[in-house]
């Protein structure tokens, strides 16, 4: 008889560090090179299930998510710090995802093609990849893994999910609603342990024929180093520094309002998060003013949450410190919550007499920071908001239609947004970025099937000789 060994791993509230809120079995390797075995011989069953059964399973699956709406967004929150409010919308979410995805198993999977010679039928159709391996961050612990999951089933794949060690009791709540709904045995396969084992294994598994990742530059490029050989398929979503520009003809209070959204929602903890804001100095004293107002109405605790673990709070305080000390102005917040006894709870933060050479400028901190910087004029601001080794996101506040679309054609990141944060994110658009923010081919909305599925072109010959 073996004796099976397992880590048994604790998790802990971010807003109560001393409150344990329940724990996870991690797999051994052998147990997750068996789970991968298990998808392989699962995906000849699923491949030949119909499209429109497979979307059917989804669409119960939204259901249920909106039937337990509270137990998902409590356990996430509790889990890795977001509001609840934040995490009731981002189940949400999550729901509309896989209701989206649903309704692709309805749709066409291929085109019929005129032929050149007489007698033949030409025509495509999209088939499945086989196994897919899906490996998600903690910062949206619901809505990454659902946007990966989802079209990857529907399209006729198996998954193999390793959710973030940070999130590891939502990931195994999510795996359970998948299959009260009825997903056949091992279809869909929920992994836990550290990315340094279990990912791995994951990596390296010649059944795994693609990879979906979201998560940091420097696991990112570990990922195409290991998988890269193998020739499977990756797709990576990496890291932002994702600017707004306030121009002088711009609504000035909305710029402010949506510019703090978009730096603090989820404690600035969404590689869409607005981290610097360049403003035109007609308007940059005015600006500046409404930015710390709109700051100042962010309650630490109710409105904004701690941030996601001791390594978090240590990283993010240590850049804050970082900026004060190559010269950048600390104009509000800086340091953590007073009056939180216990918690991970960091200020909103905001940093003006910010330059380039800064390491806040350019580097990607993950947290309730806003660098703020004066421009001359639009040019300026455009050249400095390209001025990045990231091309995720970036939004322009401005009453000007030629501006507004030239920096529409000139801005270097893949999610433009004229006079709107530079987050959000929907699921029938494709979701990716330029530069160092993302490798492969776009997720969500139509887009997804490329990554997803390949094609097969047929011919059919009819004339007889």
């Amino acid at each position: 008889m073996t004796t099976i060994i397992r880590e048994i791993r604790e998790q802990f509230n971010p807003a109560k560090p001393s409150e344990c809120i329940g724990q996870v079995e991690l797999l051994t390797l052998d147990e997750t090179k068996a789970v991968v075995t298990a998808a392989q011989e699962a995906f000849e069953g699923w491949k030949k299930t119909s499209s429109v059964a497979r979307g059917e399973i989804l669409r119960v699956t939204a259901d249920l998510f909106e039937k337990n709406i509270d137990k998902v967004a409590e356990t996430a929150s509790r889990e890795m710090g977001k509001t609840k409010n934040e995490m009731i919308g981002e189940v949400k979410r999550g729901a509309s995802i896989l209701r989206y995805f649903a309704q692709e198993g309805m749709r066409a999977t291929g085109e019929v093609l005129p032929s050149a010679s007489e007698g033949k039928i030409l025509y495509t159709k999209r088939v499945p990849l086989g196994v897919v391996a899906a490996i998600t961050p903690w910062n949206f612990p619901v809505a990454i893994p659902l946007w990966k999951i989802a079209p990857a089933l529907v399209y006729g794949n198996t998954v193999v999910w390793k959710p973030s060690i940070e999130t590891a009791l939502t990931g195994k709540l999510i795996g359970e609603l998948f299959e009260q709904a009825g997903m056949p045995k091992n279809v869909l396969n929920v992994v836990q342990g550290r990315g340094s084992k279990v990912g791995q294994v994951l990596l390296e598994a010649p059944e795994v024929k693609a990879i979906t990742f979201t998560g940091s530059n420097s696991v990112g490029q570990s990922i195409l180093n290991t998988a890269g050989p193998t020739k499977k398929k990756i797709q990576l979503e990496l890291g932002g520094k994702n600017a707004a520009i306030i121009l002088a003809d711009a609504d000035i209070h909305l710029a402010a309002k949506l510019t703090i959204e978009g730096a603090m929602k989820q404690t600035g903890q969404r590689c869409t998060a607005t981290s610097r804001v360049y403003i035109e100095e007609a308007v940059y004293d005015e600006v500046l003013e409404h930015l710390i107002l709109e700051a100042q109405k962010i309650e630490v605790g109710v409105t904004m949450g701690p941030v996601a673990s001791k390594g978090q709070y240590d990283g993010i305080l240590a850049a804050i410190e970082q900026a004060k000390s190559e010269g950048a102005e600390l104009v509000f917040g800086g340091g953590p919550t007073q009056g939180k006894s216990e918690g991970y709870y960091i200020d909103p933060t905001i940093f003006t007499n910010v330059t380039h050479e800064m390491a806040i400028a350019h580097e990607e901190i993950f947290g309730p920071v806003l660098a703020v910087m004066k421009v001359k004029d639009y040019e300026d601001a455009i050249r400095l908001s390209n001025d990045s080794e990231f091309g995720l996101s970036a939004s322009i506040y401005t009453t000007n239609i030629q501006k507004a679309f030239d920096f529409i054609e000139r801005s270097e990141v893949g999610l433009v947004q004229v006079n709107d944060e530079t987050g959000g994110a929907e699921p029938q658009a494709p979701f990716g970025g330029m530069k160092n923010s993302s490798t492969g081919a776009r997720e969500q909305g139509q887009a997804a099937k490329e990554f997803f599925s390949v094609t097969k072109t047929i011919t059919i010959g009819t004339k007889s000789l």
